[in-house]
């Protein structure tokens, strides 16, 4: 019995490497799925830019693919942005990143909500893994952030014991992001030909 047990115990281990692409690699062109997407995160860098937060060592990006290798299978996610504190080399060109191997984990990844299938939530474990389940379990990055643009539903969740926990605003609706040192909240209002919710 203890022989059975130990094996499924292995069996659910995650062997995570962290492995250059091969220079030929080919990341898969992901559509963006509405055009909405990019300006939100176009707008949330900007006013990074305008509050002369980013830094040259700095990674924030968008549909742009995070890497990791488990149990010898290469998963990549394109989360629609992303915020890595301090990458080990400054690159103007870069198409993907491995942390660990280029540099910090990512502090924040966000998702935000089309009219797909709600992928953002999937706790998959088997190739590929769902969404969730990666940035959680694999990546084990802090803060994951979902935003539903047209109602402006904002979920903040935060890693605690391994796990995401669901984290309500403070009394202004916004949530404080410690490793930045700024708040994370919603505008409404009229951008780029827009209406609607965006994150500030």
């Amino acid at each position: 019995m203890a022989t059975q047990l130990g094996e499924a115990k292995s069996a659910n281990q995650l062997v995570i490497t962290w492995e250059a692409l091969p220079d030929d690699f080919q990341l898969e062109d992901e559509p963006v799925e509405n055009t909405s997407q990019p300006i939100l995160a176009g707008a949330l860098r900007e006013s990074l830019e305008i509050s002369g937060f980013i830094q040259p060592q700095m990674l924030i990006a968008s549909n742009f693919g995070l890497c990791a290798t488990v149990n010898g299978q290469l998963i990549i996610k394109a989360p629609d942005w992303v915020y890595v504190s301090s990458v080990k080399e400054i690159l103007s060109n870069r198409k993907s990143y491995t942390p660990i191997l280029e540099g910090e984990i990512p502090v924040v990844v966000m998702e935000f909500l089309s009219d797909t299938d709600g992928g953002e939530y999937s706790f998959k474990r088997t190739y590929p893994p769902g969404k969730w389940f990666f940035y959680e379990q694999i990546l084990q990055i802090p803060i994951y952030v979902i935003f539903e643009p047209e109602g402006g539903l904002l979920e903040y969740y935060q890693l605690e014991n391994g796990r995401y926990e669901l984290k309500q605003p403070e009394e202004n609706g916004r949530h404080w992001v410690d490793a930045m040192g700024l708040f994370l909240g919603t505008w409404q209002g009229i951008k780029e030909g827009r209406t609607g919710y965006w994150l500030r």
